[in-house]
């Protein structure tokens, strides 16, 4: 899967246009209150701007209607974050590929950065074949840089049909320094990892991790289950879930799992549990299927905690994807953090530990551990999709290294 990278790329004195993920949590006021995405792509942007480049970057932020601009999806507080981070002016079009990004595109210096505006204000994004919309970004730049991780997974415009389209007016289409790190951690990860390899696995529900349990299970030596859907495992074993979230329809799939997982995947023993969805709850912490009626689960116990974290410290190779309960809301952060404490024990020791994004990662960040493992990703949809064994449609049309 390798391919050409932006390091191979001469921009001196060329206009590139660089795809990223700057889908940034906001607060009610339009604040950016977490800028780890945008810090990601600096590499690539300066790259390319300390080479003498023009760079012009496109991205997507929440869910437009595709019908036209939407304040409160503007990338403008984006651009005026990234303009911090480089300590130089960062221009914004107000359009995405239309006559102001053309022209200030045009207008840009040696060195210069423009931010064009939401992809997603285009129905074009969403559909990925308006020859227009894709026509007005690939005649926007001499070269195309994928550096968008988190939506690899998507055949949007920006992400397919716009370097497709550039190539096919003889303009390179690479990947960015970021993509190349991701791919090359998560392919390594499930073509050579080091033994023990350990995949932890939590979050709601077992149906959205089916594929990548399915394919774990096949080059894994353990795989951890932890979250809300390990309460669909305990239903499928006959145990009691009191009021916690379950997918009854998937007990079957439960089952079945279970028994492909033999030796393999390794459930909790014990839960702790409150009787409300608060910190100030009435808790106690019971044996896996043995939850009373009105609680329901919020985190993974201690003996479970301590089992997990025995098995992580002695890993070769770990990937994370879901927390363990509720750790935005103590104390339901605990199993969690031993977790995370144990990945970076593992790590210390010389293991190759990878977050795969999404609560996961904002979990690291939160928890104080994001600097203490071998790799954060910041795509958590597209993480998963990678261990499931998918190859991208967005990067396979890239050019060949």
């Amino acid at each position: 899967m390798a391919k050409k990278s932006v390091a191979a790329l001469d921009p001196a004195g060329k206009t590139i246009l660089v795809r990223v993920d700057f889908n940034v949590p906001q607060d009610d006021s339009g604040a950016i209150t977490d800028d780890r995405r945008i810090r990601m792509a600096l590499p690539t942007i300066k790259s390319i701007i300390d080479r003498g480049g023009k760079a012009v970057l496109m991205s997507h932020l929440g869910r437009p209607a595709g019908k036209g601009f939407e304040a409160e999806f503007s990338l403008a507080p984006v651009a005026k974050r990234l303009g911090e981070l480089l300590g130089r002016p960062v221009a914004l079009a107000t359009d995405t590929g239309g006559s102001d990004a053309h022209a200030k595109a045009k207008a840009l210096p040696a060195g210069g950065v423009l931010v064009l505006e939401n992809v997603r204000f285009n129905k074009g994004e969403k559909k990925g074949d308006d020859s227009a919309y894709v026509n007005g970004l690939a005649t926007l730049a001499d070269a195309y840089v994928n550096d968008a991780f988190g939506t690899c997974h998507r055949t949007e415009a920006s992400m397919h049909a716009v370097p497709v389209a550039m190539k096919s007016l003889g303009k390179p289409a690479v990947v960015g320094f970021l993509v190349d790190k991701e791919i090359q951690y998560l392919a390594d990860a499930i073509a050579q990892p080091k033994r023990p390899f350990v995949a932890i696995l939590g979050g709601k529900k077992v149906s959205d991790k089916i594929a990548v349990i399915t394919n774990l299970l096949s080059i894994c030596d353990h795989v951890l289950i932890g979250g809300a859907m390990a309460y669909t495992f305990s239903l499928a074993q006959g145990g009691r879930t009191g009021k916690s979230l379950v997918e009854p329809d998937k007990v079957e799939l439960a089952k079945s799992l279970i028994a492909a997982g033999a030796g393999k995947l390794v459930l909790p023993v014990d839960t702790h549990c409150a009787d409300d969805f608060s910190a100030a709850a009435t808790k106690q912490v019971v044996k896996a299927g043995q939850i009373p009626d009105g609680f329901e689960g919020l985190d993974i116990g201690p003996e479970t905690a301590r089992t997990y974290a025995d098995i992580i410290r002695s890993a070769g190779t770990v990937v994370w994807n879901g927390p363990m309960g509720v750790f935005e809301m103590p104390p339901f952060d605990v199993g969690t953090k031993a977790v995370a404490d144990a990945v970076a024990e593992a790590t210390a020791k010389g293991a190759v530990t990878i977050i795969g994004g999404g609560d996961s990662a904002a979990a690291v960040e939160q928890l104080g551990y994001a600097d203490r493992v071998s790799h954060v990703s910041t795509g958590g949809g597209a993480s998963l999709e990678m261990l499931e064994g998918k190859a991208f449609e967005t990067v396979a049309v890239l050019d060949e290294a």
